[in-house]
């Protein structure tokens, strides 16, 4: 029963982060503001917007214009149910599970703007920088020094990139918001947690554009926004990157 109703609540609050990232980066109101079709301005009623029902019973398009509804929508309302079970299924009803529901829909909404704007709004980023410095303070895995050294650390580590690359390589090879992305991660996930994250992060960057080199003919100039890179690290080290740790350490001879 309690999975089942952590699904429901997660496709709600997913609901909600979709309007968080359509509407933050162009300014508009993200609480009072009825839901509206973006491109006739239709409004949506309330039995027309069931989390992922809907986008199937229309067919993916409004149903006043027939415009074509992105599929992110109901991507996004599936994952923040995914993710709403899955931290049931590690912390149980606990107030760290909060937190980490808070963090991940942190990410969610982060990587989505970030995949279609090429910006990480200071509103999340620092917002949930400051968030997480007050919980690590009774943050029940890691230390608050732990916690905030490795924030700063990794946000000037970043900072650092940023600027060798502005200013040595005469390109932006980091956004000034994936510094903060990073100071946000730091202080949920902890030293080893982060290490994991970036560490995939990269990873999965390099990945992904071997193939847009490959498959999709572009060049060596290709530029990706790292901010859902980060984010698909963040989400996995937080669950796995203990254990990935200690498979590292055995491949290695470690204790």
């Amino acid at each position: 029963m309690e999975e089942a109703l952590s699904v429901v609540f997660g496709l709600i609050v997913g609901s909600f982060l979709n309007v968080v990232i359509h509407r933050l980066p162009l300014k508009q109101d993200i609480v009072f503001l009825p839901s509206h079709c973006p491109r006739c301005q239709a409004a949506i009623p309330f039995y027309l917007n069931v989390p992922v029902l809907s986008y199937v019973v229309l067919r993916g398009r409004c149903r006043s214009c027939r415009a074509p509804i992105s599929p992110r929508y109901p991507l996004v309302e599936a994952l923040t149910a995914f993710c709403f079970w899955l931290v049931l299924d590690r912390y149980g009803l606990s107030p760290h599970a909060g937190a980490v529901a808070v963090f991940l829909c942190l990410l969610i909404v982060l990587a989505f703007i970030d995949l279609r704007h090429w910006i990480l709004p200071d509103e999340l980023t620092l917002g949930g920088s400051a968030l997480f410095l007050a919980y690590s303070f009774f943050h029940p895995e890691i230390a608050w020094a732990n916690a905030v050294l490795t924030g700063l650390g990794a946000a000037l580590f970043f900072a650092g990139l940023f600027y060798f690359y502005l200013k040595v390589r005469k390109i932006e090879g980091l956004g000034f918001g994936d510094v903060k992305m990073v100071l946000l991660m730091g202080l949920f996930l902890g030293l080893h947690r982060l290490a994991v994250a970036v560490m995939l992060a990269s990873l999965s960057g390099v990945l992904v554009g071997l193939f847009f080199i490959l498959f999709r003919k572009k060049d060596l100039k290709l530029a990706l926004p790292f901010g859902p890179f980060l984010a698909l690290g963040g989400f996995a080290a937080l669950f796995w990157g203990d254990a990935l740790l200690a498979w590292v350490g055995t491949l290695w001879g470690l204790p």
